[in-house]
């Protein structure tokens, strides 16, 4: 089995989008809050843009179930206040929600949180109570730079953030640090942006004691950890500078790397660096990378086969890093497929005959 730990729902409904647009300029040409009522999306427009889109190359992959998250650039948490983010996401977690409704063998979630520049962790707090209690989603998506680009916040080890680390371990959910759209034009956002928010979110974690306070609690660095596994020698060279140990007992069961690298031999380096009980298996399907790579005719982003492409990985380490560490890692998402499979067992069919409802 494979489970995908990373992908996000970049192919809403234009509604979803516009609506977005419009609270945007809302917001910041005129100081108002945009109400979501009179918004619709139908059950057709979301379950058309997943078969189209998400399912379409999930099947191709050969991907089983998929952590669906709200568009990671889309969370733009330096736009208006406290109370836009709030709106924009519960608007998002309740479409990836739907999504999950809709494809119940499919689809798993993740969500997002209402961050915003000065704003009041315990938004954070009750909307992920609200997300993991009432609809069942088993993680969240963690902005390490609500400024979008400017990193003007607090670093994520900070005590401001316990509130949300208490109620994370409470819920038995990790966090995947997961920057936004970059705001700065000197940052490209994917290619920059993104890789730095795994950097600078992992030299935090590196540098603190949160794991002493918080022993249970799990993070996750998409797209391979940045520049971590490249750099490796230089962050344990820090850390024993500094006197803090080795890295692979820093890191411990609390810091865990993502598959989203995209070629091989990126790939490999991840997988020789990194201990594989760290690694999850993912592919941000469809996100930052759409096309063929020329020189192996498949999508850049089918991780799948380039993880199996690795002729240094036996068959106990594949399947540690397909599927068997993301269960470790989402308690809830391990409940959910156990009650997956005693209700194949109990009536002898699947949750959902069909990938497609329409």
């Amino acid at each position: 089995m494979y489970i995908d730990a990373h992908a996000h729902f970049t192919t809403v409904p234009s509604a979803l989008k516009d609506w977005r647009d419009r609270q945007i300029e809302a917001i910041e040409q005129h100081g108002r809050h945009l109400s979501p009522d009179g918004l619709e999306i139908a059950d057709d427009e979301i379950a058309e843009a997943l078969v189209q889109g998400q399912l379409a190359v999930q099947d191709r992959h050969g991907i089983d179930v998929t952590l669906l998250s709200p568009i990671a650039g889309k969370m733009a948490h330096h736009y208006g206040d406290q109370e836009t983010s709030l709106t924009w996401s519960r608007l998002s977690n309740d479409t990836v929600h739907r999504a999950s409704v809709l494809f119940p063998d499919r689809f798993v979630n993740v969500c997002q949180l209402p961050q915003s520049p000065n704003g009041d962790i315990r938004f954070s707090v009750e909307e992920l109570r609200r997300c993991v209690e009432e609809l069942g989603f088993v993680g969240c998506n963690l902005n390490p730079d609500h400024s979008d680009g400017y990193w003007q916040a607090l670093p994520i080890t900070d005590r401001s953030y316990y509130p949300l680390y208490e109620a994370m371990v409470e819920l038995g959910v990790p966090a995947m640090v997961h920057t936004s759209m970059s705001a700065n034009p000197a940052v490209h956002g994917t290619c920059a942006h993104y890789l730095n928010g795994d950097t600078t979110a992992f030299m935090q974690l590196c540098q603190s004691d949160l794991f002493k306070d918080f022993p249970d609690l799990k993070i996750i660095l998409p797209h391979g950890g940045g520049a971590v596994p490249y750099h490796w020698g230089r962050y344990r060279g820090v850390m024993h500078d500094q006197g803090r140990g080795e890295l692979v007992d820093i890191i411990g069961h609390n810091v865990y790397f993502d598959t989203c690298v995209y070629h091989a031999r990126g790939l490999q380096l991840l997988v020789d660096v990194v201990p594989i009980d760290n690694i999850l298996f993912a592919s941000e399907i469809i996100g930052a990378v759409r096309g063929v790579d020329p020189d192996t005719g498949h999508r850049f982003d089918d991780t799948r086969f380039l993880l199996e492409s690795l002729e240094s990985l036996g068959t106990s380490d594949l399947q540690a890093i397909a599927s068997a560490n993301a269960l470790e890692v989402f308690p809830r998402l391990r409940k959910w497929l156990e009650e997956r499979e005693r209700f194949t067992a109990a009536t002898g069919t699947p949750v959902v005959t069909t990938t497609n409802p329409l």
